[in-house]
């Protein structure tokens, strides 16, 4: 929870108040002091004001601070609303029907509540946006949407049962104008159109690799080769799995038909993310119910939807970690959170086909990466679970739902817990995101295009000593670079004409002279991207 002020106004006094205390730390706390200083930590804001600045003690006074100096934060509305009632806002706007604070107000007293309440006459004044698009990711302008009744622009970007938060901090702006076009243009330029396209099969592969291994699940040859299969066909092709009818339809080609769940699709049964240490269950994270489930998928759909041509690297992340919290399978939602990312680049334009990013792959062999990536999951998760952890228990008997999964789980938190699920702050999700697709550009299929270039030079150079076909060759170079350059007896029995001492020595020299044409590859780079066969056997 946040740790408020001494003196404290806007949304800390509110919070302090009325006794509503947000899970998720509030991006910008105020409070009076001597003079006017900004100060920022980790992109979260602690304004000071002096006395001049100090609103009335009252909640319309204070709301209003909020609304105009502060970045409005849904979950801590959600909760004040829920906790003052209608009377307070309603009050406010019988005295200012005309005000744009006392409107904004009242528009998101409804939006988040779902409670009406009654509109005065006359509302006037000029239409006011209910949040403001520099300070947080809005509704693109064309998608926003004018309600005569507050004469508010609902620029929402989601809706009342799920809208992700992306503050705008200078970090998430950064990230977000991470320019991948341009980054793979650099790349195109460098190494070619056909060579990069020769890539692409060995980059899907080695996506579906590392997203198993994210898993704790590596080495799973079939399953793998079917989630590469399902990235290659899927990825910016068809119907967003976000429906119970696509989701059904990915969850069976991922899974295969051998599974213990009786229902593929959106789940039945309660979830929670965790692990098994000494026969205790220890819970990390609580998901949704089963009941919240479709509405909140339908929120990720109008997100995308209604920021259209905004940061691909913004809304592919938004899409895939609101996924993964909302996980709306009872198994595979890991797997369909890294599709997504690549998913919303390729429906952006960002990405060309046939290419998929194997961001998973940074993350996997990069320790301090991974690390990165359980911090940010932790953004939302970790909160949660804080203020909810004594909700969490487990029955004696374990319940059999519909979708086949067996739990004993049991969570009465459900309400204290929804504003969490339902507004997540997604901006370090953005910074975490941006800075993979990045390295996975720059530094991965860099190094395994060099490879792939060296690799096809070297092949070229074999042939010209002695004629094979291209898998001999490529057998050939794996053997050399598994006996660091000796002719193994293997390989000797396997192709004879290899034993004469002044063929292997002439290959030995044409392979190493057309390795000397790359500069040289950064070892720690090298040894994680190097795969194991080559492309194009």
């Amino acid at each position: 929870m946040s740790e408020f002020p001494v003196d404290p106004i806007g949304a800390a006094w509110l919070a302090t108040t009325f006794g509503v205390l947000p899970m998720a730390r509030l991006p910008v706390l105020s409070q009076v002091g001597s003079r006017r200083l900004t100060q920022v930590e980790d992109g979260f804001r602690l304004e000071t004001y002096t006395e001049n600045m100090r609103p009335d003690p009252d909640l319309s006074s204070h709301l209003q601070f909020h609304l105009r100096h502060e970045v409005p934060n849904l979950e801590f509305l959600s909760r004040l609303f829920t906790k003052v009632g209608p009377a307070p806002v309603q009050d406010w706007l019988n005295v200012e029907p005309t005000g744009q604070y006392a409107r904004r107000a009242a528009f998101l007293f409804e939006w988040l509540t779902g409670e009406q309440l009654q509109a005065p006459e006359p509302i006037g004044g000029k239409y006011v946006d209910a949040i403001n698009a520099d300070l947080m990711v809005a509704a693109s302008p064309e998608e926003a949407v004018k309600v005569p009744r507050w004469r508010v622009t609902d620029n929402l970007p989601g809706t009342r049962y799920f809208c992700p938060v992306v503050v705008k901090t200078a970090a998430v702006q950064s990230a977000a104008d991470l320019d991948v076009p341009h980054l793979f243009g650099q790349l195109t330029a460098e190494f070619g159109e056909a060579l990069l396209l020769r890539a692409a099969a060995w980059m899907t592969l080695r996506e579906s690799k590392a997203s198993f291994a994210i898993e704790g699940e590596a080495d799973r040859s079939t399953r793998i080769q079917r989630f590469a299969d399902v990235l290659a066909r899927r990825t910016g092709q068809g119907e967003l799995p976000l429906t119970d009818a696509a989701l059904a339809e990915m969850q069976e080609e991922i899974l295969g038909a051998v599974t213990t769940l009786t229902r593929l699709g959106i789940r039945q049964s309660p979830v929670f993310v965790g692990e098994t240490v000494r026969y205790q269950e220890i819970v990390h994270y609580v998901a949704p119910p089963e009941s919240d489930l479709e509405r909140m998928l339908e929120g990720i759909h109008v997100f995308l939807n209604r920021t259209q041509g905004q940061s691909p690297v913004m809304r592919s992340a938004v899409a895939a970690f609101a996924f993964v919290y909302i996980h709306p399978l009872a198994d595979g939602n890991g797997r369909v959170h890294r599709f997504l990312i690549n998913d919303i680049l390729r429906r952006d334009g960002a990405i060309p086909d046939p290419v998929i990013l194997p961001i998973s792959a940074v993350i996997t062999d990069d320790s301090a990466e991974r690390r990165l990536y359980d911090s940010v999951l932790d953004q939302v998760s970790k909160p949660l679970m804080q203020g909810i952890r004594d909700q969490v228990t487990f029955a004696s008997t374990r319940t059999q739902y519909p979708d086949g999964v067996v739990s004993n789980i049991e969570f009465t938190g459900q309400e204290q817990a929804r504003p969490v699920w339902r507004y997540p702050n997604l901006g370090p999700h953005v910074v975490f995101i941006s800075n993979v697709i990045r390295r996975t550009i720059t530094e991965q299929m860099r190094e395994e295009s060099r490879y792939l270039r060296s690799h096809i030079r070297a092949r070229q150079a074999i042939k010209e000593i002695v004629e094979m076909p291209d898998p001999q060759a490529d057998r050939l170079l794996r053997s050399m670079e598994q006996n660091e350059g000796k002719l193994s007896n293997i390989l000797a029995k396997e192709m004879p004409v290899l034993t004469r001492p002044d063929i292997w020595d002439a290959i030995t020299e044409a392979v190493a002279q057309s390795m000397r044409g790359e500069e040289p590859i950064e070892s720690g780079v090298s040894d994680r991207y190097q795969p194991n066969q080559p492309v194009g056997r």
